[in-house]
């Protein structure tokens, strides 16, 4: 058996986790979601588990007739995408500065002004290209809106084909054929931050009127049948698009500044994938129906390609699914943090970082720190871990790394 078992909650909790640290923060939130009446048959936890806000980072949160907001979390269908162009290293001339300083100017990234209308993470003036993707995003968005008027940022339109803060990224890779890779990593911006929070702060009202017992407020859920389940469902899967949309221009405009960069088209090759890894999904499991929320997770069925990405400095994977019934046709969905951010930024040195992403063309300052290698767990241990839910296809160095 590949797994373990987190004892104390109501239903079982199967955790592949062999070999890497499970902090008791996490476990007890694990226990927490555990106890809820709706979710069956047991949960499912990944190698690169860890607390989170809401709910924990790691989790397949199976339910019967409801859905819990905080699980699906507010940054709703951040996922990877990846792509291997015809280039081979040798293209990449300086060792990538010139890849950085291109990507860096062709895609906004980061957070200033709180946000607003002088935020450099978004753009001034719509590129003709963001417009023609917000478009059909547009349309749909109207829908969303008539039923939860919170939902509308009025920020859409200008954060689409941008990065972001935090873990989100752009990487130039190579394989281990020499090959380059452009991954990233982003979700559903500012946009699916105010539908998470606002349905996330709907469902405590409704537990509160409907006087459930939670452990955890953050837990509170919303029951399948009523409206507003139904507008949540709704704003959801359209933030799981727009965050699609997302990634797809930033891919785009990435491959072109490459390209550009180095005097060779970056046009891609024969391969590319993509996948959530926030999002919940109506599936099949065990003969019955569930709503499956998977909270810093990926779908991992059979034959099905994933990325695991390390950190800043390690390596990532491209996988392929092997199918397991037991964890829902599921793997992780990176290495997983080991430090909160505020311990990162405490405990790691600029000089460590230095070293520890040393051969990678990437931010080396303090704003950065609590994204260094160390606040990582060990990717290969995670990847072991998991030995029977993906096999490797791929192994990617990142050589250039932008981060907002």
């Amino acid at each position: 058996m590949a797994y373990e078992t987190i004892d104390g909650g109501a239903v079982p909790i199967k955790a592949w986790t062999r070999g890497v640290p499970v902090e008791e923060k996490a476990a007890e939130q694990l226990r927490q979601t555990a106890s809820l009446p709706i979710v069956w048959p047991y949960l499912a936890v990944m190698p690169d588990v860890h607390w989170g806000m809401g709910s924990t980072v790691g989790s397949v949160v199976p339910t019967e007739g409801a859905i819990v907001p905080a699980c699906v979390g507010v940054d709703i269908g951040c996922g990877m995408m990846a792509v291997r162009t015809g280039l081979l290293s040798a293209s990449l001339g300086d060792n990538g500065q010139t890849a950085f300083d291109a990507i860096t100017k062709a895609i906004p990234h980061g957070r200033t002004d709180n946000g607003g209308a002088n935020d450099r993470g978004a753009w001034r003036d719509v590129p003709a290209d963001v417009a023609a993707a917000w478009t059909p995003l547009a349309e749909s968005f109207l829908a969303v809106v008539a039923k939860t008027p919170a939902a509308d940022t009025k920020r859409q339109a200008v954060q689409l084909g941008t990065l972001g803060t935090g873990n989100h990224f752009i990487e130039v890779c190579l394989d281990e054929e020499d090959r380059v890779w452009v991954m990233l990593h982003s979700g559903s911006r500012g946009v699916g931050n105010r539908i998470g929070s606002t349905f996330i702060a709907t469902a405590k009202r409704e537990a509160e009127t409907l006087g459930l017992m939670l452990p955890n407020g953050d837990l509170a859920y919303l029951r399948e049948g009523s409206e507003v389940f139904d507008a949540y469902i709704e704003a959801v899967h359209w933030a799981q698009e727009y965050a699609r949309v997302n990634r797809h221009v930033m891919m785009s405009r990435a491959l072109h500044a490459l390209g550009n960069a180095v005097g060779q088209s970056a046009e891609p090759g024969e391969q590319a994938v993509e996948c959530h890894h926030n999002y919940v999904n109506r599936e099949m499991h065990f003969g019955r129906e569930l709503w499956v929320t998977r909270k810093g997770a990926v779908s991992a069925r059979a034959g099905e390609l994933g990325l695991i990405p390390g950190s800043m400095g390690t390596r990532s994977f491209v996988v392929r699914g092997k199918g397991n019934a037991d964890s829902f046709h599921t793997c992780s969905h990176g290495a997983g943090r080991v430090m909160a951010r505020g311990e990162a930024k405490r405990t790691i040195t600029l000089e460590q970082h230095a070293a520890d992403t040393a051969g990678v063309i990437c931010r080396k300052d303090a704003d950065v720190i609590d994204e260094s290698p160390r606040a990582y767990k060990n990717v290969d241990s995670v990847m072991q871990a998991q030995h029977d839910l993906v096999e490797v296809v791929h192994t990617l160095h990142g050589v250039v790394c932008v981060k907002g």
